[in-house]
């Protein structure tokens, strides 16, 4: 074969290669243009909606009745409780079985099962948790209550911090772990101050991911927390939060609760976004 045709061959391949280029450039684009679309329209209609109701008067007073003056105060305290409870309540399990599967049984047939069912409760709808909790804690104490809703949003928690801690800790190199083996080191120490803290920044974007994940659960609060319409402290009482709120007073028929669940949209999602920007700054920032 002459050199004028091997170089007409590799000119045609060249040109059928950047074709098909060109064609996967121009869908990866409007996939990412027909996304962008719809979260910035999202996002408008939940500052246009929203930002009108936010006033100090939606921060300080409880949820009113039907055309009256109130606001969201109470929903705001029981979501911000809930959630801060079960992420102290499911971080530490999640980080402690987290390290338990790389550095103690990377391999083992029990590793491998409880990364089996952690699978399985990271696909799970989170109304399927809400059901268990129900059937476990709710009716078997015939009381809706604070503290089940927490189980049920600690369910979500722990398989998240779990997958994020397993990987962020794979990530450590070897060699810093056989270096701190060779100068003496016991395994815990090791593991606390070597490589923990190597996967600090990881970890911890793991557990805003999952915090800015069950900030907006309403299913599993539905069956366990239930609602309030009045202030309270009592983890052992139905306790009110935002996004069973929004999901009531979005369906009425009252333009003020209407407005309300506006307002609480346009809360979430400030908080999920701040989190979710928190986020990417610690791990770009470790990086």
């Amino acid at each position: 074969m002459r050199a004028a045709d091997v170089a007409r061959q590799r000119e045609q391949r060249y040109r059928a290669r950047k074709r098909v280029n060109h064609v996967a450039l121009a869908l990866s684009l409007a996939a990412m243009a027909f996304g962008v679309f719809w979260l910035v329209w999202i996002l408008w209609e939940t500052v246009h909606l929203g930002i009108g109701g936010l006033t100090w008067a939606t921060l300080s007073q409880m949820t009113p009745a039907p055309n009256d003056e109130g606001g969201l105060a109470n929903a705001i305290y029981g979501s911000v409780l809930m959630v801060l409870l079960a992420t102290c309540v499911a971080t530490p399990i999640g980080i402690l079985a987290g390290i338990y599967l790389v550095e103690y049984d990377p391999k083992g047939w029990l590793g491998a099962t409880t990364r089996f069912v952690n699978d399985i409760l990271l696909s799970a709808p989170s109304i399927v948790i809400g059901l268990f909790i129900y059937s476990v804690v709710v009716a078997r104490y015939k009381q809706f209550s604070g503290w089940a809703g927490m189980l049920s949003l600690a369910l979500i928690v722990v398989p998240v911090v779990i997958r994020t801690t397993e990987n962020m800790l794979l990530l450590v190199p070897a060699g810093l772990r056989e270096a701190a083996y060779a100068l003496g080191a016991p395994k815990w120490r090791v593991i606390s101050s070597i490589t923990l803290r190597a996967a600090r920044a990881g970890v911890v974007t793991g557990v805003l991911l999952a915090v800015a994940r069950i900030s907006g659960e309403t299913a599993p609060l539905l069956f366990t927390a239930l609602n309030n319409q009045f202030w309270t402290s009592d983890l052992s009482q139905p306790m009110a939060s935002l996004p069973v709120t929004i999901f009531k007073f979005a369906m009425s028929p009252y333009e003020n609760w209407q407005q309300l669940a506006w307002t609480g949209v346009f809360l979430i999602t400030a908080a999920v976004l701040g989190l979710n920007i928190l986020a990417r700054v610690l791990t770009r920032a470790k990086t």
